[in-house]
């Protein structure tokens, strides 16, 4: 017994040496395995990139100098109030990411631009090439900022639920466009109007919400409910969900 203790508390104690060491700079680790260290918003994802991104997402300076590593398009907007609950700090106006264009642009936190940013770099693209045989042009979507409750397809009392797009954390997507044959539709293909689904650009669509539940922390599709049969709900800041 009392060796079983003196293991336990060994190993704790060598953890803690090492986190100390690690934090305080004393033993060097590269970047990528740092679990202090800054997001690399274009590099591959690994195991420590999620605990990296919600950090970079809670602190603004960290937040737009991520964007700029994932050549983010954007413009500023100053900080909004517009009701209760309703309103938006630290947003931009964006219009892609790269070549790629946002259709049209939208209003979105600085968060949720990171994510959508990581979101087409890490998994929409390739899941583009692999599955459609080309890379994505153009992403387009419903909107996002509006000062507005959940909308579940029934009715609920006024107020009882904010959205996250009231805080501009929220965008919804309804199509993709290769550079390459038609535009991939949420409505169209996730599944034929006889339920069956299409090959290759069902895939991509699946692919894609897969995708977003690495980078978003709530993530609605068609499976879902009614209300999100033609579109992507894709949030930051609210429980995590993929479904």
């Amino acid at each position: 017994m009392r060796g079983r203790l003196f293991a336990t508390l060994l190993v704790f104690g060598l953890a803690g040496a090492a986190t100390y060491a690690v934090a305080t700079g004393w033993l060097a680790i590269p970047d990528d395995y740092n679990p202090w260290g800054e997001l690399d918003a274009a590099a591959q994802p690994n195991l420590l990139t999620s605990i990296k991104l919600r950090r970079a997402r809670e602190d603004a300076m960290r937040c737009f100098t991520s964007l700029r590593q994932l050549d983010v398009k954007y413009t500023g907007v100053p900080d909004r109030d517009t009701g209760p609950g309703c309103g938006f700090r630290d947003a931009l106006r964006m219009s892609g990411v790269g070549a790629l264009k946002l259709q049209p642009s939208v209003i979105l936190s600085c968060r949720a631009a990171l994510s959508f940013g990581m979101w087409e770099r890490h998994a929409l693209q390739p899941a583009a090439r692999e599955h459609l045989g080309a890379p994505l042009v153009a992403v387009r979507n419903l909107g996002s900022y509006a000062c507005r409750d959940v909308n579940t397809g029934e009715p609920v009392p006024e107020g009882a639920r904010r959205s996250r797009h009231a805080t501009a954390d929220a965008i919804d997507i309804a199509a993709f466009v290769p550079a390459e044959g038609r535009a991939v539709t949420l409505v169209d293909d996730w599944t034929r109007r006889d339920g069956v689904a299409q090959p290759g650009r069902a895939p991509f669509l699946r692919d894609a919400h897969a995708g977003a539940c690495r980078f978003f922390d709530g993530v609605l599709g068609p499976d879902y409910n009614a209300v999100h049969y033609d579109h992507f709900h894709l949030e930051d800041g609210g429980w995590r969900s993929c479904r």
